[in-house]
């Protein structure tokens, strides 16, 4: 059996810390897994802005709200779902994710989630597992399931290279010179066509 496991910020829907960088007004919250590798040193960091901004979790869920999928995303995702079972890993937060999933057609998401003090303030955030992209394509190769993995930033590499086959989905330029050796596509249409070789190959 043949599975996809692809990223979700950057790959099927806007950068989320992104998105609320420009909302808030906060440029320094602009910085994501693309930029930095140590993904622990990422989120000290956005809850340091947070806290000092006095952001709540329902600040930052009224931006998700207004996102919609990468264009053509939902049509990318709908076409893969017929033709094979597709699992989103990401570090995002189940607490941003859910609106996101209704607009992709609901597929099976494994994420992280926030810890949330009685005011709605974000006080930490729980790992689902560490390392959880690698882990997660390593424990579906031991139930004997070829896997094809895709993603855009430093946290994706590990589990492109735990799968059989994958790609980078518009990198940034210091990752494509860094890992020369992964291949890239530029949109939705090419990956496909490139998970689509890999489901015929036997």
């Amino acid at each position: 059996m043949k599975l996809v496991c692809l990223d979700l910020e950057g790959v099927l829907v806007p950068e989320i810390w992104i998105a609320f960088s420009k909302a808030a007004g906060i440029p320094e919250l602009s910085r994501t897994t693309r930029d930095e590798p140590d993904y622990d040193l990422l989120m000290k960091f956005r809850l340091d802005i947070l806290a000092k901004n006095k952001l709540r979790l329902s600040d930052i869920q009224k931006v998700i709200a207004g996102l919609e999928p990468l264009e053509g995303a939902a049509e990318f995702t709908a076409r893969l779902r017929k033709k094979t079972q597709l699992v989103i890993l990401s570090d995002t937060f189940e607490e941003f994710a859910k609106p996101l999933m209704a607009k992709l057609g609901y597929p099976t998401l494994f994420c992280n989630s926030l810890n949330i003090d009685p005011d709605g303030i974000i006080c930490g955030y729980h790992l689902r597992q560490k390392n959880g992209k690698k882990e997660a394509v390593r424990a579906f190769k031991a139930l004997n399931m070829d896997v094809f993995a895709a993603g855009d930033s430093f946290n994706d590499l590990a589990m492109i290279r735990e799968a059989q086959s994958g790609c980078l989905f518009c990198p940034p330029q210091k990752i494509r010179g860094d890992h020369p050796d992964i291949p890239c596509v530029e949109n939705h249409t090419d990956m496909l066509a490139r998970i689509e070789r890999f489901l015929e190959d036997t």
